[in-house]
């Protein structure tokens, strides 16, 4: 049985307030993908409040519009999966619609024991993390993971490549 599951975070700042016109795609897909997610094979946890999302929690106090979402999986494999071989996909790659380029990774992957629940501080540590660093053992990408500390591994094939140089890219900026 594994002694660890893998934490991911990805932030973005929204174009404009969820509530604006301009947001509705993003809103209209909010409860499918969630709802999604929560049926997934692999799937743990998901960050979200009484409304069972996360568009209400803000990461930086400076900027409203900064948005985070942060799960738990059983595998690496299985959160790939959901990501690029499920109706997720789609959502995906619409973000830039929705989402202004920021500096800096917006996704990054760690591995925790199993039982723990990642805190808005912690994904913020470990995308700095990344930032500064590239990929290490502490915080990774898809396009560079890393096992986690028990050695359990899972199979990261047929990427959506260009979602990965944008979201995730292995050199420090």
């Amino acid at each position: 049985m594994p002694r660890f599951h893998l934490a991911q975070a990805n932030i973005g700042r929204f174009r404009a307030p969820l509530e604006s016109p301009i947001m509705q795609g993003c809103r209209t897909q909010l409860d499918p993908v969630n709802a999604l997610a929560d049926q997934s094979p692999g799937f743990v946890w998901r960050l979200q409040t009484e409304d069972g999302n996360a568009t209400a929690i803000r990461p930086y106090d400076d900027d409203n519009l900064m948005a985070i979402n942060m799960s738990v999986w059983e595998s690496l494999e299985v959160l790939q999966r959901f990501v690029y071989k499920s109706g997720h996909v789609e959502s995906l790659r619409a973000r830039k619609q929705w989402f202004e380029p920021i500096e800096g990774p917006i996704l990054v992957l760690w591995w925790i024991p199993v039982g723990h629940i990642p805190t808005v501080a912690e994904a913020q540590e470990r995308l700095q993390h990344l930032k500064e660093n590239g990929p290490t053992p502490h915080a990774f990408t898809f396009r560079t993971p890393f096992p986690a500390p028990d050695g359990q591994v899972g199979g990261i094939e047929e990427l959506d490549a260009v979602f990965c140089d944008w979201a995730s890219p292995d050199e420090p900026r």
